[in-house]
């Protein structure tokens, strides 16, 4: 959350520090693009800046399958410009965004914008979700600005920016002062056995990653087989689709022919932990994320969503599922 707002925070001063010295541009606010379907350590950034008038802020929606379209955002640029913010991979839904594809048009726009001495657009994807559970690589992808935390792939709950040039054009600005700690960019003493945490878990990551995606992958296949098995055509794969990219980990459901919200769902389950959208939103009502991304109001309010880890097993989906369906069970309409 930290790391987000550094970025966000480091792209409105750069812009900033650069407009006083053009002509004409002073008084323009700067002006980020990002989605409907992105996490409070995003929006409430972005929501906390523009309230107090320092920025405007555009945001694109998904289509029906809770993908973003690349031109429908490169279609939201302005002369003002100076960030577009998209999440590599949604917390909730596990649909996998575009970014690379995105970021080659952003560079083909920075392009043009060069010509025109306009500001370089710098594009930053918050990668927590994405990490461990599939390939993320800053040279491919092509970022300025990438975050992640460290307890999505078993690591501590500590975060991370990557930037892609400090000493150049993707600048890194503090937002608390106090020290000269990590060349001034974030003063205080170094968590530093987290900090060594993190990066063992990056590492393996980096060396198993086939290993755990083929688990993944495996586990989720025979999850949603399971589930359409014992519910049928009462249980909803919600922003499933073939064109679509997804993680391997995450299966959003929801469900038909219940009274019960996915919270009540959840309450009456006795074996299984999980959640109705992101862990720190509120879990008593349907989720906004959801119905950004295309699903009605009467499937969101239903949905859980479920998520394999790296020792999941064939037993444990078993028990999980038959759990859900006592929990369903337990009040039909």
């Amino acid at each position: 959350m930290q790391a987000n707002n550094v970025a966000i925070f480091s792209a409105v001063q750069s812009y900033n520090n650069w407009a006083r010295k053009q002509k004409n541009v002073n008084n323009k606010k700067p002006h980020v693009i990002t989605t409907d379907v992105e996490h409070d350590a995003i929006l409430l950034p972005l929501q906390h800046l523009k309230s107090k008038g320092e920025i405007d802020v555009t945001y694109v929606s998904a289509a029906p399958t809770g993908c973003i379209n690349v031109m429908d955002v490169i279609s939201k640029i302005k002369p003002t410009t100076c960030m577009i913010t998209i999440m590599l991979a949604n917390n909730e839904t596990g649909v996998i965004m575009p970014i690379g594809e995105l970021a080659r048009s952003i560079n083909e726009a920075n392009q043009e914008r060069v010509k025109k001495d306009l500001f370089k657009i710098l594009f930053h994807t918050d990668a927590a979700q994405a990490i461990g559970k599939v390939p993320v690589d800053v040279n491919e992808i092509k970022v300025d600005y990438l975050t992640i935390v460290g307890h999505k792939f078993y690591g501590p709950r500590i975060g991370c920016i990557y930037a892609r040039d400090v000493e150049g054009d993707t600048p890194l600005y503090p937002i608390i002062f106090g020290g000269g700690q990590e060349r001034g960019f974030r003063p205080g003493t170094e968590n530093t056995a987290m900090i060594a945490g993190l990066g063992k878990a990056a590492e393996l990551v980096t060396e198993n990653l086939d290993e755990y995606m083929e688990h993944f992958f495996s586990m989720k296949e025979y999850l949603m087989h399971t589930l359409r098995d014992n519910f049928g055509s009462n249980v909803v794969f919600n922003c499933h689709d073939k064109d679509v990219k997804a993680l391997p980990n995450t299966c959003n459901i929801s469900f038909r022919g219940t009274s019960l919200t996915g919270g009540e769902i959840l309450e009456k389950c006795e074996r299984i932990v999980a959640s109705i959208g992101a862990a720190c939103h509120s879990q008593n009502k349907p989720s906004a994320i959801l119905m950004a991304s295309g699903v009605p109001s009467e499937l969101a309010r239903t949905a859980i969503r479920l998520s394999i880890g790296r020792g999941t097993s064939k037993e444990d989906i078993e028990t999980a599922v038959a759990d859900l369906k006592q929990a369903v069970n337990s009040h039909k309409n």
